[in-house]
């Protein structure tokens, strides 16, 4: 019998941790016929079959591959990927954007190669993980500010040398809440910053046609870089960097997610192109899906001992007045699972401990029929637990 392996048992002793704090993760197959409460797929695209027939119609007008062949520096560049840049760039008013693989390599692939040595990054402390692991990968000093706090970052600004950047999310996944990205870009204007938007939850649901918040707010020209994630409301996979033509060209010379990466799928790419030609004529599912969402969080505050912030926005937080812990949010989730509801506890280290939350999506196929219906479960199992 082979003797013990010490990797393996340190491995193995910090999932046993884990098990007994209730914070380990395990993979699960999607829910079948459960009501969506959970899943990215704000405006129904990921299961759309008009969408379906609009990437048959791209694969069979051009000549199709099936494999990406390499990475874009050498073979796996195609007139496709670079058209949808191009329309990328027109459709949200950029000068230029550059395709990545999925939002986090996009992170990665900015902040390791754009700050340098010298420079500093200012990013809210409530950034996404691929922003902090970006940041971790960079030469450059690294201060985080209190969330959505101004104040805060005025305060730490002193500290700052060279280049100065500062990252935040247009929405918040954990939390639905908004940066103040006017105030913000205001303050980068006035002091000199680079002003850094993740539009991870944003990009396809806001604008008249879906170009996202900055788009929205005009605030295009004050925005340094965008980050354009394509697999939540476009229903599909990878994301964009968006900004000045010589950022693009930059992150093609040393942005090393790019560099080394194999390229985005053929498929992908019609995916893609297909979503955006759909994108416009989504109005009435983005005008549903916030219509739904405020009566979703107006109805879950009228039950005792739940809370949902005034300030989320189609992902809502739901929070217990009477505490929170792993245990009861996964107990209430379970409950809620049971009853036909697709609902997911978020607990510890997704989220600081003791803000153990359930995290409801609103989508544009949901009904208040369905969210009366899990207000009611929600009720019946917060008396039962």
């Amino acid at each position: 019998m082979a003797p013990p392996n010490p990797l393996l048992s340190r491995l193995a002793q910090h999932l046993t941790k884990r098990e007994a704090e209730g914070t380990r993760r395990h993979l699960t197959l999607p829910a079948t016929g459960l009501v969506d409460f959970s899943s990215n797929d704000y405006l129904g695209l990921a299961k759309s079959e008009t969408l379906s027939e609009k990437i048959k119609s791209y694969i069979l007008d051009s000549q199709f591959l099936t494999g990406s062949t390499g990475s874009r520096l050498l073979t796996g560049n195609s007139a496709a990927a670079e058209a949808l840049e191009a329309h990328l760039a027109e459709f949200h008013r950029a000068e230029a954007a550059l395709l990545f693989n999925s939002g986090y390599a996009a992170n990665m692939g900015f902040f390791t190669a754009v700050p340098r040595r010298g420079d500093t990054i200012f990013y809210d402390e409530a950034s996404h993980a691929s922003v902090k692991d970006g940041i971790r990968g960079s030469f450059a000093t690294a201060y985080s500010f209190r969330h959505n706090d101004l104040d805060d970052l005025a305060r730490r600004l002193p500290r700052a040398t060279g280049a100065v950047f500062v990252a935040v999310e247009a929405l918040y996944s954990m939390d639905g809440d908004q940066a103040p990205l006017r105030e913000l870009a205001d303050f980068c204007q006035q002091h000199g910053l680079y002003l850094v938007v993740d539009e991870a939850h944003t990009n396809g649901i806001y604008g008249p046609r879906g170009e996202g918040l900055v788009a929205a707010l005009g605030l295009e020209d004050q925005v340094f870089a965008r980050v354009l994630t394509f697999g939540k409301a476009l229903g599909s996979q990878g994301a964009a960097v968006a900004g000045a033509a010589v950022l693009r060209d930059y992150l093609i010379n040393f942005s090393r997610p790019f560099i080394y990466t194999t390229a985005l799928a053929p498929l992908s790419l019609a995916s893609l192109a297909a979503a955006y030609e759909l994108l416009p004529e989504l109005m009435a599912e983005r005008q549903r899906l916030f219509e739904l969402s405020n009566y979703l969080k107006d109805k879950l505050n009228s039950v005792p001992h739940l809370r949902v912030p005034a300030a989320s926005h189609v992902i809502h937080p739901v929070f217990f007045t009477q505490g929170n812990s792993p245990a009861r949010v996964r107990q209430l989730a379970s409950s809620a699972q049971a009853a036909g509801f697709d609902v997911r506890p978020i607990v510890a280290p997704t989220v600081p401990a003791g803000t153990e939350r359930l995290r409801l999506i609103v989508h544009s196929y949901n009904t208040t029929q369905e969210i009366d219906q899990l207000a009611r479960v929600l009720t019946s199992s917060l008396i039962n637990c």
